[in-house]
């Protein structure tokens, strides 16, 4: 890539203000997307980083249900949070929007409604998942269930977490509902569908063969998956109380999907920014001197690179996105992010419990990128990451630079002398630094870049470890001007250089270096003197702070606390369920059978496909046992089946009943079975 655009459009996922942001939101996305943002700053190009608060979701809707509140509250409380919490980071947005907003509405609902007169959309009235109890349909996340495609046993309506499948609430396996813990049945509503089949040329035209070289692998390799299989069409509306009216004739009691209206809201946001710095909006989309650049993390691919994209392909006079850099995800201490189990840092609470140390947090998650494959946050790493390289190595060498001019020169730098050739190799080696650290940058090598700011930090040590400065001013005096000249000269690199990744540590830097105007990386690479002779440096500070163990100890007793709050949670017993009529339990059939053959499914690390023998007939029966069973050690098993439950195909296998079966405190499976005798076919009363 090379930074040949007129202008560029980046934008950042939009957060569902259903809660806070945590670390994995931010190694994820917004972090690279900042660092990005700022380097094309750097470079003087015109760029609009857009985002906003997503505030139709599913989960908002839940979220409030949860708490007895309206969607309202939900999402004016956490948009103030994640606002506030954004700007203390440093992500320097140009707009961040809402999508409740009046600009917003307008804008999504003009979008459905040319579409719609343009005969984009089909109308289908298809079977829903609807919950008798709630009264009410069931959209997306307000269904989970076991992904058909990794067993996956917490998948929702709309995507699998685990495996990044893009899914209906119908494909799920043994559906229960959010809202109620009810049992979802089918009932029939009319939707708006768009459909993606239609667009599969040209989605494979575009990124296939058109980006197959210069996309993230992750991404691209998503993408084919998805257009492998066959695209199918999308419901675009949902039969929901919270979000944009359907702005057409029968629309009534329904609402846009959220996946059609919030990509839209990039589009919105920037048209705020737009009438407010006074500018016109179009260009930022429909010029196709326009770079477009989203920024996302791995669970959202098929909805920037496929729906989206089908979207303002349909639309016209859209550009399309250049590049799409998704990350993977980010664990921390092993276990997968969740913030339903509160295993997360939360940025918020970082920035009230590490006050001054944004950079520190900003320089972990770049330099420990998910960027190819999800990655491990530690509290341990992030203590050696600060102590090791950002106080010992960038630090350390600010701190020799200043404290020796200081000593030796009242802060004003040095002229120096006759450049010996290791002073030219340095100098040589200093002006090549922007180049490498914006290429990097380029391809979305953040965690790359990252260490190449830090090797220019590494080459002021080496420098001036290699010169000792502090032993020449006795025997050597007349050498130590041009040695602390050329440290000089890099600590003004610095400033400059690490801004896109620590922009807090490059203001106070600049403010130690006695810098009014940024120096630019064109200066840098052009061989000029950064910071003349005579110029007066200020006073040192620390720019970073060791951390002790005492704080990451507390760090880590928090996540032990909340680890065991959740095991409490998890062993307790969920509720009876209602009552129900003798005449309901008499129509299940349970027998007594013995499992004769058993053979794991292909592809599928939780099932087992047994064979079961009922006395007058072998059942084929799929059950998800196999992680607390071998195949070999069910042979033989005497079990107990519901034998007059209709079948169900699962992963191409008819499974002809179901086991009964329990589980223990620690999750594994184990068998009802009828071991006080019982012939095969039996019943069980």
């Amino acid at each position: 890539m090379a930074l040949n655009a007129k202008r560029y459009t980046v934008t950042a996922a939009l957060p569902y203000t259903n809660g806070p942001i945590h670390i994995g939101h931010l190694a994820g996305v917004y972090v690279p997307a900042d660092i990005y943002v700022r380097y094309l700053r750097s470079q003087n190009k015109d760029v609009a980083f857009i985002c906003g608060s997503d505030e139709h979701g599913v989960a908002i809707s839940i979220r409030a249900k949860k708490e007895g509140v309206s969607p309202r509250e939900i999402i004016d409380k956490y948009d103030a949070m994640i606002r506030s919490s954004f700007d203390q980071l440093g992500i320097s947005f140009d707009n961040y929007s809402r999508t409740s907003s009046k600009i917003h509405h307008e804008t999504a609902a003009e979008f459905f409604k040319n579409m719609h007169a343009d005969g984009k959309f089909i109308e289908e009235t298809t079977a829903q998942l609807f919950d008798e109890e709630a009264q009410q349909f069931l959209a997306d996340r307000f269904v989970t269930g076991t992904c058909p495609k990794c067993d996956h046993p917490e998948a929702y309506g709309d995507q699998c977490e685990q495996c990044g499948s893009s899914l209906s609430a119908t494909e799920l396996i043994h559906p229960k509902s959010t809202l109620s813990g009810a049992i979802p049945q089918l009932k029939s509503t009319k939707h708006w569908f768009l459909p993606l089949d239609q667009y599969e040329s040209f989605i494979r035209e575009w990124i296939l063969e058109g980006h197959k070289a210069d996309w993230k692998p992750n991404v691209y390799g998503q993408v084919k998956s998805w257009v492998d299989d066959g695209l199918k069409p999308r419901a675009v509306t949902r039969d929901l109380d919270w979000g944009i009216p359907v702005p057409v004739p029968g629309g009534e009691g329904k609402v846009l999907y959220v996946w059609f209206d919030a990509p839209i809201g990039y589009i919105s946001s920037t048209k705020e920014w737009a009438a407010r710095e006074g500018k016109d909006w179009a260009p930022y989309w429909k010029d196709k001197d326009t770079e477009l650049v989203h920024f996302i993390g791995k669970d959202n691919i098929v909805f920037h690179c496929i729906i989206f994209p089908a979207i303002l392909k349909a639309s016209k006079e859209y550009i399309l996105p250049e590049n799409v850099p998704a990350n993977e995800f980010l664990n921390l201490e092993g276990n997968k992010i969740s913030t339903s189990k509160n295993w997360a840092v939360w940025l918020h609470e970082y920035l009230e419990e590490f006050p001054g140390q944004e950079d520190v947090l900003r320089y972990v998650l770049t330099a420990n990128a998910p960027e190819t494959k999800d990655n491990d946050f530690t509290w341990k790493d992030f203590q050696t990451r600060n102590n090791s390289e950002l106080v010992a190595i960038f630090g350390n060498f600010i701190n020799r630079a200043v404290v020796l001019t200081h000593k030796y020169y009242n802060g004003e730098v040095p002229q120096r002398g006759a450049l010996l050739p290791q002073d030219q190799a340095v100098l040589d080696e200093l002006i090549l630094f922007p180049t490498r650290v914006g290429k990097s940058i380029e391809k979305y090598r953040f965690r790359e870049a990252s260490q190449e700011m830090l090797n220019l930090a590494r080459l002021g040590n080496k420098y001036l470890a290699d010169e000792e400065p502090w032993k020449r001013i006795k025997d050597q005096p007349e050498r130590v001007p041009t040695i602390m000249y050329i440290a000089i000269q890099i600590a003004a690199a610095l400033s400059s250089i690490c801004e896109p990744f620590l922009p807090h540590s490059a203001q106070k830097l600049r403010g130690i270096l006695n810098i009014d105007t940024p120096i630019t990386w064109d200066t840098i690479a052009s061989k000029a003197e950064l910071l003349k002779s005579t110029h007066i440096i200020g006073k040192q500070t620390l720019l970073f702070s060791k951390i002790e163990d005492d704080v990451i100890t507390r760090q880590l007793d928090k996540l032990a606390q909340t680890k065991e709050e959740n095991e409490k949670q998890a062993i307790e017993l969920p509720p009876i369920k209602e009552t129900i009529s003798f005449e309901d339990f008499s129509k299940l059939d349970l027998r007594v059978g013995t499992i004769t053959a058993a053979e794991k499914v292909k592809k599928a690390k939780k099932l087992l496909q047994l064979e079961v023998d009922l006395g007058n007939e072998i059942r084929t029966i799929v059950s998800g046992i196999a992680e607390s069973f071998s195949a070999e050690e069910v042979v033989g098993q005497k079990v107990t089946v519901l034998t007059n439950l209709a079948p169900r195909t699962i992963r191409g296998v008819e499974s002809q009943g179901m086991l009964l079966m329990s589980e223990t405190a620690e999750g594994k499976m184990v068998f009802i079975s009828p071991d006080q005798g019982g012939e095969n076919g039996f019943p069980i009363h």
